[in-house]
């Protein structure tokens, strides 16, 4: 961790473990300098074990923070120690944006709504859907549940390979959803607006399995929380069945957007050039 003695204006940080590969830090940097605002935006790795001292150092006014963010596998234990978490992260479970106020650590969780907001920007309209397939429960699947249900979706299948996990989702979120084992997937596709993947398939460029789209609704919009590759091995299916898609880069650059008005006081927009400057990076790194 760095020298206490250091101080910043408007310092603000990533922890994670590891948090190297992370492009927050340019998704950040980029809207710092587009404000002319003086400050920062650090990755910094903190392990498990260092994590609670680490919330607890954020209210020391020495140490120059003004919040941050949290990312794997930190989320839940930055949910339970905050000291003023709201409603969005209590429901999940789970925290990844901090900020400080009268010296207390407050908590939410942007996710979701960097979620729907790719969705918003990228395929209008999509939200006038009553039925969602979600594949997967872990814990990504959360903030997607959350977000859609909360939209106004109706209907959220889960489909797991372990059915007491999806669940578990179902116990969580309420009426709206219903758990599924994948012998079922197609049957719960039938009709539905919207398919979501939240798990790793086709991730890195690894192979996914052959999923058939063309039980879903004719302008369904499938998506996927993955994004390197930015169209994942899902996302080619859906396109060469004729099925609207949007990638997951947009998650990523969305959810900052809240955290970054927190620290900053400046409300970001997430346009074209930030989102190829981090495209540029995922292809220099490939």
């Amino acid at each position: 961790m760095r020298d206490s003695r250091e101080t910043f204006v408007n310092h603000a940080f990533l922890t994670g473990y590891p948090v190297k590969h992370s492009r927050s830090p340019l998704i950040h940097g980029y809207w710092l300098k587009q404000f002319g605002i003086e400050g920062s935006y650090r990755a910094l790795e903190i392990t498990p074990e260092a994590f609670p001292d680490f919330m607890r150092q954020l209210k020391d006014e020495t140490a120059g923070f003004c919040g941050g963010n949290v990312t794997i596998p930190h989320k839940e234990a930055a949910f339970r120690l905050a000291d003023r978490p709201d409603d969005l992260s209590a429901e999940l479970g789970a925290a990844n944006t901090l900020w400080l106020e009268d010296g207390e650590v407050c908590a939410t969780n942007t996710d979701g709504r960097g979620f729907v907001a790719n969705l918003d920007e990228r395929a209008k309209g999509w939200d006038r859907i009553s039925t969602a397939v979600v594949l997967g429960a872990g814990g990504a699947s959360r903030a997607v549940i959350q977000a859609i249900r909360d939209r106004g979706v109706k209907a959220i299948h889960v489909v797991n390979r372990t059915p007491e996990r999806a669940r578990e989702l179902a116990d969580r979120f309420g009426g709206a959803v219903h758990a599924h084992p994948m012998a079922a997937l197609a049957e719960t596709m039938s009709g539905a607006g919207l398919f979501v993947n939240t798990t790793s398939l086709g991730m890195d460029g690894e192979q996914a399995p052959a999923i058939d789209f063309s039980p879903m609704a004719g302008d369904a919009v499938v998506t996927d929380i993955v994004y390197v590759p930015l169209k994942t091995p899902l996302l080619r299916q859906a396109e060469e069945q004729g099925f609207r898609i949007v990638d997951g880069l947009g998650m990523l650059l969305h959810q900052a957007v809240p955290g970054f008005e927190k620290w900053f006081g400046r409300r970001p927009v997430v346009d074209e050039t930030l989102r190829q400057i981090i495209i540029s990076d995922m292809d220099k790194h490939a």
